[in-house]
């Protein structure tokens, strides 16, 4: 896409608040992109080569959705934290290994994507989040949502094929947390403490493909517990 049709994609932008330059092969974001600063709602520039996003993303005031799926970004700039409306970001396939403590300043953020990037520890800025519902943190090298974790308010965290061997029991205090995928970790058995089964609000527990038989999972105490929240939801949307 020449720049020509960059420029026409920006005047469109600034009518219609959305815009998406995806697999495009660019490798910043637009100089022109400023001038969307106080209407922008929707960006989508995935499937690029991004490596930075600048400082200048804290202006963008209106912005709903941020899709930067599959590119090759390390950091998030602070300014990322004066989104103060944003309620889905999406960074799918990238290179980052933490996030700016700033990130706790987006209280309307609903939907976090973190697939396949380079954490190797649960990000404690998400605890911070109190409308979160969802959280993707899949293909990472998470080994340990660490034992002093604040409460996290999401009801859906997806950790699958991580490097989790273990779970503190500050999970089954966790307020919202419905769903948790744990499918292809390193999780003994006894990782599921009774704690967890019996207390949590966990009514779906994904966990195929760990260093257990699943024929131990239901001999668990605090099996029978789980097994009627999981029921229980189970008729709700049924």
């Amino acid at each position: 896409m020449g720049n020509s049709n960059v420029k026409q994609h920006l005047d469109t932008a600034e009518k219609t608040g959305a815009l998406q330059l995806c697999l495009i092969h660019i490798f910043q974001f637009p100089e022109n992109l400023q001038k969307l600063s106080k209407n922008l709602r929707t960006l989508d520039f995935s499937d690029n080569k991004i490596q930075t996003i600048p400082s200048a993303i804290g202006s963008f005031q209106q912005l709903k959705t941020v899709n930067l799926n599959n590119n090759r970004i390390e950091t998030l700039p602070q300014e990322i934290g004066n989104l103060k409306k944003l309620e889905t970001l999406s960074l799918d396939n990238n290179l980052l290994r933490q996030l700016p403590g700033t990130f706790l300043n987006l209280k309307h953020l609903r939907t976090v994507n973190l697939s396949g990037n380079g954490f190797k520890t649960f990000p404690q800025e998400l605890c911070d989040l109190t409308h979160l519902d969802a959280i993707d943190l899949s293909k990472n090298r998470i080994t340990e949502i660490q034992p002093n974790s604040k409460t996290c308010h999401t009801i859906e965290l997806n950790l699958n094929q991580n490097q989790i061997s273990t779970l503190p029991d500050c999970i089954a205090e966790w307020p919202r947390l419905k769903v948790l995928r744990l499918e292809e970790n390193c999780l003994e058995i006894t990782a599921l403490t009774p704690r967890i089964m019996k207390q949590s609000q966990i009514a779906l527990l994904a966990i195929e493909g760990n260093v257990f038989d699943m024929k131990k999972f239901n001999n668990l105490e605090g099996y029978d517990d789980y097994m009627e929240r999981y029921t229980a939801t189970k008729k709700k949307f049924n």
